[in-house]
């Protein structure tokens, strides 16, 4: 059965707590994604590399227990991907990577669509291997990206630019954060930003702003939301599980498997609210732990 490829890190989150204590949890942004839309009922495969250590074995059981297939072998990378997530009084996380990225031999598959992440996306050398990917899914998949900026482990210069640039040129549906355009972009009004993007040819932006809610640019219109009130244990995964929702969302309309064409108003402020109730669930608990389709109901 056809279904969605998510290509891109997956890693541990090594959580250091305001009282000074530690703990570990299965992440990255791409794995969380996968996750996610596993746990929502979603057939999701997912090609992505860590090393064959104690952590790969918890990351790999994390994914089997959401029902996430592994497509060819992730052992790739010597060690195991961390980040080193710091959290402050309310829940917001900045984060301190010790990553590499490459990817293995590419699969021959056919999903209805494809998702594109942050680090995975543009840093070297595996990004290379996503852009391909992408580039030959492109004619029968819808192609979504989260921006999703990690300056800490890429930079945030003309050449980190380029590389996001040269995504979104093939993808659909674009998903940034007004922090992830802010490191892009700096000093540039929102708009504008998503006026660059949109010029590059996706169908539609997407611009989160946290608490403050969300906007869709393109296809469709200009339609805003509101977030979804939630006690924040902290905000690990909620950009991830936000991007999740959104394909999920789109998937419901049958809106998937080619360009993003013919959306309404109204069905966008659905996707966009079904999105936001996702990750209100994830900001409730510690950790990347986005919810399963019963929770949503």
């Amino acid at each position: 059965m056809a279904g969605v490829l998510v290509v891109g890190e997956s890693l541990i989150d090594v959580v250091e707590r305001p009282d000074g204590s530690t703990v570990e949890h299965a992440g990255g942004s791409a794995a969380n994604v996968a996750v996610a839309l596993g746990r929502l009922g979603r057939p999701v495969e997912f090609l992505t590399a860590f090393g064959d250590d104690a952590r790969g074995a918890a990351l790999a059981r994390h994914l089997n227990q959401s029902a996430v297939g592994l497509v060819g072998d992730p052992h790739t990378l010597d060690h195991t991907a961390t980040a080193r997530a710091s959290l402050a009084g309310d829940g917001s996380a900045t984060y301190t990577f010790e990553i590499e990225w490459r990817l293995g031999e590419l699969p021959d598959l056919a999903p209805v669509v494809v998702h594109a992440c942050s680090i995975g996306a543009v840093m070297a050398p595996g990004a290379t291997d996503v852009r391909r990917l992408v580039e030959r899914l492109r004619p029968h998949a819808t192609v979504s990206y989260d921006v999703n900026a990690r300056p800490a482990v890429t930079g945030n210069g003309p050449e980190v630019v380029r590389a996001v640039e040269d995504v979104v040129v093939l993808a659909d549906l674009v998903k940034a954060s007004d922090e992830d355009l802010e490191a892009l972009y700096p000093g540039e009004p929102v708009e504008q930003a998503v006026d660059r993007l949109l010029g590059l040819g996706p169908g539609a932006v997407v611009v989160t702003r946290g608490r403050h809610g969300a906007t869709w640019y393109g296809v469709g219109g200009r339609v805003d939301t509101a977030a979804v009130e939630a006690d924040v244990a902290d905000t690990i995964g909620a950009g991830d599980t936000y991007g999740a929702g959104l394909i999920d969302g789109l998937w419901g309309l049958d809106a998937l498997g080619g360009r993003l064409s013919g959306l309404q108003a109204a069905e966008i402020d659905e996707v966009l609210r079904h999105a936001a109730r996702a990750a209100a669930v994830t900001v409730s608990r510690p950790g990347a732990d986005p919810p399963y389709r019963h929770e949503l109901l």
